[in-house]
């Protein structure tokens, strides 16, 4: 319905904010990562979702900063149980690169920290999302925009690049870096990954 918004933010709140667009005031819900990127009195333009739950009978538009961020909203509601208000508050907890990363890991631990997000939808989503996101996913340019992990979390997500691009899938390349200690070179990290998967007999 709405692909964006540009226009005046004239007011940043708790978990939303309104966007002045052609005398028009939009009241967008956000993640508190987009929100962190919002200023009131300044343009900006936010990517959007337009959500409708017949079984609630409520409609909602939704803010995203990165095309990337409202990419994974629109795969996280896609899991099951896993409504707007829950993938906004894992978009708040973590970045697109660190789910992501969580993901290819199986690393259900990464949701602990997502409030009303327990262990089992956690498995759920790691179990439906694995064929839907990608290494290219994890290795974001976070200066376009929300910025992402920095240090060991990079490094993992490079090296699982790097691992695809050699030929490995997604969920094999994730998994044989989780296996890898912190490394402060990607090219150990994928070192110790080949090697983990040679072990492993696995590719």
């Amino acid at each position: 319905m709405y692909a964006h918004i540009s226009g005046i933010v004239e007011e940043v709140l708790a978990d939303r904010a309104i966007v002045e667009a052609g005398g028009v005031g939009y009241e967008l819900l956000c993640s508190s990562q987009t929100l962190k990127c919002l200023k009131a009195g300044a343009p900006h333009k936010l990517y959007t979702h337009f959500h409708i739950s017949l079984s609630q009978d409520v409609m909602a538009l939704y803010g995203f900063e990165t095309k990337e961020e409202r990419a994974m909203f629109r795969r996280l509601i896609g899991v099951t149980r896993v409504g707007p208000k829950l993938a906004l508050s894992v978009l708040s907890s973590l970045s697109v690169q660190d789910i992501t990363l969580a993901i290819l890991t199986e690393n259900a631990a990464a949701f602990d920290k997502v409030s009303g997000m327990g262990r089992k939808t956690a498995a759920r989503v790691l179990l439906e999302l694995k064929e839907k996101v990608t290494a290219d996913d994890a290795a974001i340019d976070s200066s376009a925009g929300i910025k992402g992990s920095t240090g060991s979390m990079d490094i993992r997500s490079e090296a699982i690049a790097a691992l695809v691009s050699l030929g490995y899938d997604g969920v094999s390349a994730g998994r044989a870096v989780a296996a890898v200690e912190d490394c402060d070179r990607v090219e150990d990290m994928i070192t110790g990954a080949l090697r983990e998967i040679a072990r492993k007999g696995k590719r």
